[in-house]
């Protein structure tokens, strides 16, 4: 691993879960202020029940437009987050229950927006999966021509509607 980009990192992040996850999101809002990081918070504010899509249009659109490089979203499973997320253009949603796959998904796929789990992991493994997730660089080269693949598809979809 190169270096402690997260000690670095001063981009702000917006983050989003639904109540079930509701909880994870607090620790890691903690963990990411706690390393001077800015957090955008969009919602949920409670464990009273949300429908996850809300929280996770609100993110995606504001990782679609520019307006948040990285975004970190957290549902149950952080399947239906990341089914919402991957609507948006420019959306990259990786989610990761793993460190290997965190890595992965910032190496080759160059993911703009981390799901996890709630009810899959565990607060230590979430922790060290956002840590290595913001270190670790985008490698570029072979893997930036087919994410630009990723651009034209929705170029395409664009362009017939």
């Amino acid at each position: 691993m190169q270096g402690n980009i997260m000690a670095e990192n001063r981009t702000p992040i917006v983050i989003g879960s639904d109540h079930a996850a509701y909880a994870l999101k607090e620790k890691i809002k903690a963990f990411l202020i706690e390393r001077s990081i800015d957090v955008e918070d969009a919602g949920c504010y409670s464990e009273d029940s949300v429908d996850y899509p809300d929280v996770g249009i609100k993110v995606a659109s504001m990782v679609s437009s520019g307006k948040f490089g990285q975004g970190i979203l957290m549902c149950g499973t952080g399947i239906g987050m990341s089914m919402v997320a991957n609507k948006f253009p420019h959306v990259r949603a990786a989610l990761c229950a793993d460190l290997f796959s965190a890595i992965m998904s910032r190496r080759h796929n160059n993911s703009n927006i981390l799901v996890l789990g709630g009810r899959v992991i565990g607060d230590i493994l979430a922790m060290e999966i956002v840590k290595v997730w913001l270190e670790t660089p985008f490698d570029g080269g072979r893997h930036q021509r087919r994410l630009e693949k990723f651009d034209e598809i929705s170029e395409d979809f664009t362009d017939k509607t």
